[in-house]
């Protein structure tokens, strides 16, 4: 087998060298005291918990499709049972001969019907209001990479890329080992009680920018354009995680997303501050190691 060998991209040099200073300076002005709130737990059921009004639209109906569900479930099980005891040989020794019933044939295809329409005005504004896009606060552009995240902050100038931090870095981070794979090296930085857009693409392959505790999810395509929006309750100040939600290549489950959640002046000391370490770096920043098949 062709051996492969390893180089370093000359780019990895260059931005690890500028970024350094700005990972550091974000991550000490912004994750301590952060709270860790939208995140997996091992073997749980549940949802996140909703931070967003979109969020808590979600649940609504997912709890009003359990119930109905649960409903369907447990007449059709009481339905058969009913049936199994009334007609078996032993109870009908002689059983009817009919072929149709008009009534039972109109029931079960307008109560099914009734059952949709009901579903279907519950589900569809809240579509509707997710599709929906408000007058923005803030606008972040999100793009996708193989296999890591790159935001904009066009108004301001802020240009970053977001990579998965390795175990051995997340202690300088403010993390644990719980969060492996769940943390980044920066994050996306979003004020409370604001409406944020979010303009997500991508620059090789489809990805997809979600994040459960907001109820987003939006693909990104490569040369289009789609928005989402939310808008974190004050007091939700935290740190929230989601993932690339679309598979995109043999390091697709390592493409987390970091979203800190802080105060408007949090938000606009960082804008002045920290941020601006990153406005002049233009999200220069490859991998550090790139790994070429050999042709000998």
């Amino acid at each position: 087998m062709a051996p492969r060998r390893m180089i370093g991209g000359l780019a990895a040099a260059i931005g690890s060298t500028f970024t350094a200073a700005a990972v550091s300076a974000q991550t000490a002005g912004l994750r301590d005291g952060l709270e860790i709130i939208g995140a997996p737990e091992p073997g749980g059921v549940n949802m996140q918990p909703g931070v967003t009004s979109v969020a808590a639209d979600i649940r609504a109906l997912d709890t009003l499709l359990l119930v109905v569900v649960t409903a369907i479930v447990i007449f059709v099980t009481a339905l058969l049972i009913w049936t199994m005891l009334r007609h078996n040989a032993k109870a009908n020794p002689t059983p009817s001969s009919f072929t149709h019933n008009t009534k039972i044939e109109v029931a079960w295809t307008v109560v099914p019907l009734l059952i949709l329409i009901g579903i279907g005005s519950f589900s569809l504004p809240v579509l509707f209001r997710q599709q929906t896009i408000p007058d923005a606060d803030v606008v972040v552009k999100a793009v996708g990479y193989q296999w890591y995240w790159g935001y904009e902050y066009p108004e301001h100038g802020i240009n970053y890329l977001s990579i998965m931090l390795n175990e051995n870095e997340l202690a300088e981070h403010g993390y644990s080992q719980d969060e492996f794979r769940l943390a980044t090296d920066t994050a996306m930085v979003v004020p409370t009680g604001q409406t944020v857009v979010v303009q997500v693409t991508a620059a090789d392959v489809i990805h997809s920018w979600a994040v459960p505790a907001f109820g987003v999810k939006q693909d990104g395509v490569p040369g289009r354009l789609a928005e989402l929006w939310f808008e974190v309750e004050p007091g939700q100040e935290g740190v929230y995680f989601g993932q690339c939600s679309e598979l995109c290549g043999v390091n697709h489950a390592y493409m987390p997303i970091t979203v800190f959640a802080v105060t408007p002046e949090e938000y606009d000391a960082w804008l002045t501050g920290d941020a601006q370490e990153f406005a002049s770096l233009d999200g220069v920043r490859a991998p550090q190691v790139i790994e070429l098949a050999s042709a000998e």
